[in-house]
């Protein structure tokens, strides 16, 4: 039987790989701006701060927002255009 776990026990269990996420990203983001040039109107660095913003956000799906922010809109006719066969 599974148990709900308090929001304290999650931050027991969670908190030294939380906060490696945090410091790797960081890191990232420091050996960027030490290369110097700037990234200027990469999509993928506007997608990293729209991401960035979602977490800081008190909503309860911020794991289902990110993934939409990095995820491709869905097209209709993708298998034709991949060309995957679906089963029938």
């Amino acid at each position: 039987m599974s148990y709900p776990q308090g929001s304290v026990d999650v931050l027991d269990r969670e908190f030294l790989e939380m906060r490696a996420s945090i410091l790797s990203l960081a890191a990232s983001f420091d050996r960027m701006d030490r290369a110097g040039e700037g990234v200027g109107d990469d999509p993928r660095w506007k997608r990293l701060q729209e991401g960035l913003k979602v977490l800081q956000s008190d909503d309860f799906d911020r794991a289902e927002q990110v993934q939409l922010v990095f995820s491709l809109p869905y097209e209709e006719d993708w298998p034709e255009r991949y060309g995957v066969k679906l089963p029938q």
